[in-house]
């Protein structure tokens, strides 16, 4: 029995459960290329830490935010919710903890740093007000002056 051709966002057959192996979608490069043209960006190296940056302080900072908020009571709260719900690694203590480790004087620095990128949205890493206080009064989420 012939199988139904596949539609055209699917460039090649599904890969079996046992196939880990990361395969190239000549398609999906294409379409890369023509926005990055579009846009006027060119590609630039970038290191593991500054994807661990944009993706953990981002969290820091919407947590930060929930905390302000009064929708989470604790930062260790969040924290419990990234390690049981979302896999976040457990020898991190979660976003907020990790950011306690970091210091939060240099959480808001790496956001401000994010922030100075012109193509980036505008505002998206303006510290949130209850960790630019903490950061400004050497404080931490998880038991510093708050």
């Amino acid at each position: 029995m012939a199988s139904a051709p596949l539609p055209a966002r699917f460039p090649h057959p599904p890969l079996s459960r046992s196939d880990r192996a990361a395969h190239d979608s000549p398609g999906v490069g294409k379409l890369i290329a023509d926005e990055r043209a579009a846009a006027g960006t060119t590609p630039r190296p970038f290191t593991a830490g500054e994807i661990v940056d944009r993706l953990v302080l981002a969290l820091v900072n919407e947590g930060a935010q929930i905390l302000d908020e009064k929708i989470a009571q604790r930062a260790s709260d969040i924290d419990l919710v990234y390690l049981t719900g979302y896999g976040f690694p457990i020898w991190r203590g979660g976003p907020m903890q990790y950011a306690d480790s970091l210091g939060l004087f240099e959480v808001v620095r790496r956001l401000k740093r994010l922030g100075a990128n012109p193509k980036d949205i505008p505002g998206f890493w303006t510290p949130a007000p209850l960790l630019a206080r903490l950061a400004a009064e050497g404080g931490s989420f998880n038991g510093g002056a708050a």
